[in-house]
């Protein structure tokens, strides 16, 4: 008789308490996907279609498998390996999920889907930590530093209606403006700034998408900025693009990645080998361009 399958969850943010292995109920849940009933050998490769969704979701970069979790879409990375249980890992990349070559992949979703409160709750911590590091980062007074296209550059307040300006003397180049009521609170300094941030952000996103559309052979329909905590980066099939401002604080070619990402769907609405030969067509050094990405302070993940 096989024993029982045990669940391990590790959770790499340094110090984060593994929580205890459970057992795994007699009767799984219906998997969130079509599966095959029986386990595939250790070498095989799991792949279903990868939905393409808006706003909230985990995507890890290496994903090869995805559910659906408290109305969440997770696309995880999917291992064989020689562990006595199905172990759950969520690390800067995502959700990776390891079981031995015996599990089946219906039991494999089924543990998905028990574990999905906690898997959906580390997810989300994990990604808020990296973003509020980030914006901790920045102080946001005149005379702060603020990174922009991968420099630097200060922060000049202007109070409203005193005419005082802070840092006249700073090249116009190195310069964030910001106008804001006399007295006013790092809030607003902040909200006055990410103003700032993102109308010039819709510019260079603009730009860069009329420059890379017709290198691919793509026409893209509207192009939306996005807040979401959780990714760079997301297109649909009807042409509509919509990218991460926060973009606007990374260097150009990561920028560009990003956008020939996003445009590269619009021919191959999936993650699969021809979706990495588009991106190539236009950027053969894109798997450097998505590590330096994915190494971003703000700890987004792409679609």
């Amino acid at each position: 008789m096989r024993a029982p399958l045990q669940f391990v969850l590790d959770f790499f943010t340094g110090g984060d308490p593994v929580l205890p292995a459970t057992t795994q109920p007699s009767s799984p849940t219906s998997p969130a996907f079509p599966v095959s009933s029986q386990a595939p050998p250790a070498s095989e490769v799991v792949r279903s279609a990868a939905p393409q969704v808006e706003g909230l979701g985990f995507t890890h970069p290496a994903a090869n498998r995805h559910a659906q979790l408290q109305g969440v879409t997770v696309s995880f990375r999917f291992e064989r390996s020689r562990r006595k249980s199905i172990g759950f890992m969520v690390g800067a990349d995502g959700l990776v999920v390891r079981a031995p070559s015996w599990v089946t992949l219906r039991e494999v979703d089924a543990a998905v889907q028990e574990k999905g409160v906690w898997i959906v709750a580390k997810l989300q911590q994990f990604k808020e930590q990296q973003t509020e590091q980030f914006q901790k980062a920045i102080e946001w007074r005149h005379g702060a530093e603020v990174p922009y296209l991968g420099r630097m550059v200060q922060l000049c307040v202007l109070e409203r209606g005193l005419g005082r300006v802070h840092g006249q003397d700073i090249p116009a180049e190195q310069v964030l403006p910001v106008t804001v009521p006399p007295g006013a609170t790092v809030t607003q300094v902040r909200d006055a700034a990410q103003v700032w941030l993102k109308k010039q952000a819709k510019v260079l996103f603009e730009q860069r998408l009329n420059h890379f559309a017709p290198l691919l052979g793509v026409r893209w329909q509207k192009i939306s900025l996005s807040s979401a905590n959780t990714r760079w980066g997301s297109a649909r099939a009807d042409g509509h693009i919509r990218l991460n401002w926060r973009l606007i604080h990374l260097p150009i070619s990561q920028i560009d990645y990003v956008v020939v990402h996003e445009l590269a769907h619009l021919r191959e609405m999936n993650h699969g080998p021809r979706f990495w030969e588009t991106v190539g067509e236009v950027l053969p050094d894109y798997a450097q361009r998505r590590k330096a990405l994915r190494q971003a302070p703000s700890g987004l993940a792409q679609d």
